[in-house]
């Protein structure tokens, strides 16, 4: 970590170098002492210690044994609150409604299940006459199928997508990418990009596109997904809708708590765009 340029524009110094050493503490330092966060903040030993002396009185860090200090109870009762939703289905709903209403489009909720299958949790309708419609409310669906679950698989650890490229993929339309060393190849495009294709891959007459979202540990806890009629998703309409759903999922991922580095969107190559247009 380097030192917080207090000059920056709309900047509080103090409130920047609090936040500094309030990051500081994690699951693998759950405790530290004032040399540590002099060392990990670059802020000297004094300044430090004074901005610790202020965050013990707000109840944002407590002293432990041997002066070292941890995150206070204040942390933990405006975590425990309910101002703040914690669940996926709880933050993205506002996101998926935002975005229904700027395409006007199904916007789907996809949860990553303990057993490593996917399922819809829930789902804003887009106000279209032929439009998608969710049923299969929490059933677990393989992560190869559709576009939901490749941008899950996408960004998985190695040893997990290697898991599923391992097992035989069992179709759910003609158009289910089941070789797996065309999937791995899209899977690689598709941690480029940020957000996955699927052109009636689970759900024939449906085009979708969907980019994954990132829980507080930096994990992939989901995707967020736009589920359209193939007459109304032209080539240029997926890139349109691609990026608006990378955008959204972005929002997500930040309101779960996300590092930032892990979502922060980045710019596609042009080349990269059109190499994914479907077929007219």
């Amino acid at each position: 970590m380097s030192q917080v340029n207090g000059n920056r524009r709309g900047s509080v110094q103090s409130i920047d170098r609090a936040v500094l050493i309030l990051r500081c503490f994690d699951a693998r330092h759950p405790e530290l002492g004032i040399s540590e966060l002099s060392r990990l903040t670059g802020l000297s030993t004094s300044t430090v210690h004074r901005l610790l002396t202020s965050l013990v009185e707000n109840e944002l860090v407590r002293p432990t044994a041997h002066r070292r200090y941890s995150l206070g109870p204040l942390i933990a009762q405006l975590g425990r609150s309910g101002g703040l939703p914690t669940g996926l289905r709880e933050v993205a709903l506002p996101v998926a409604r935002q975005l229904r209403d700027e395409v006007d489009e199904t916007v789907g909720i996809h949860e990553l299940l303990p057993n490593g299958r996917r399922a819809v949790v829930e789902q804003v309708e887009g106000r279209q006459e032929l439009r998608r419609t969710y049923t299969e409310f929490g059933v677990p669906i393989p992560l190869p199928h559709g576009a939901p679950g490749k941008a899950m698989l996408a960004h998985l650890p190695a040893e997990r997508r290697e898991w599923w490229l391992a097992r035989p993929i069992d179709p759910a339309t003609p158009s289910t990418i089941a070789d797996p060393e065309a999937l791995r190849r899209q899977l690689d495009e598709i941690r480029v990009r940020g957000w996955a294709y699927s052109d009636a891959e689970r759900t024939t007459g449906i085009r979708a596109v969907a980019a994954p979202v990132f829980d507080h540990t930096g994990s992939v806890a989901g995707a967020l997904g736009l589920s359209v009629p193939t007459v109304r998703m032209s080539p240029q309409r997926v890139q349109e809708l691609g990026r608006r759903v990378k955008d959204a999922a972005w929002q997500v991922s930040q309101r779960l708590g996300a590092p930032s580095e892990v979502v922060e969107p980045t710019p596609v190559p042009a080349m990269e765009e059109q190499a994914l247009e479907p077929e007219a």
